[in-house]
């Protein structure tokens, strides 16, 4: 089952962001905390959204998402932050029914697109995203700003 992330799903949208962290190599650098993600999520002006994919009534993967805007095109699109079902439920579809998920909310929403980046070495990411019919954007380059060079920047 598929459905929209609800507060008490938090706990469990946390615990798989630091799974998929440490799949990344990143544990490290998780720093989110539930009330942040409840905040985020379910406070007063969210902007930022969740699905769940539930097997057994257990949260067994997610996809965390917010709006962008093309300029070119005058609407809104999903980036996808984070989509990530746990290792002992992957080809099950779960991946696949929360992307279409997403798909369906900018279908109906009149969204014109649903993006995401992937890390270059994940080949199973990679192969599932392609056989959906994505296509990598390599004419991009993602570029970002963190940290101390944030901070320079911002006192520039």
């Amino acid at each position: 089952m598929i459905r929209y992330a609800t507060p008490d799903d938090v706990p469990a949208i946390l615990r798989l962001i630091r799974e998929l962290a440490d799949y990344e190599r990143a544990l490290h650098e998780v720093k989110a905390t539930e009330a942040q993600l409840a905040d985020r999520l379910f406070g007063d002006d969210p902007k930022v959204f969740a699905h769940v994919a539930e097997h057994d009534n257990q949260v067994v993967g997610f996809a965390l998402w917010f709006l962008t805007f093309s300029t070119w095109n005058g609407t809104h699109g999903i980036y996808l932050e984070d989509l990530f079902v746990e290792p002992e439920y992957r080809g099950h579809g779960y991946g696949k029914k929360l992307l279409t998920e997403l798909t369906r909310v900018a279908d109906a929403e009149g969204y014109e697109r649903v993006e995401w980046a992937v890390l270059n070495w994940n080949e199973p990411a990679i192969g599932f995203y392609e056989s959906l019919g994505a296509r990598p954007q390599a004419e991009w380059t993602t570029y970002r700003l963190t940290g101390d060079a944030l901070t320079k920047a911002a006192r520039s």
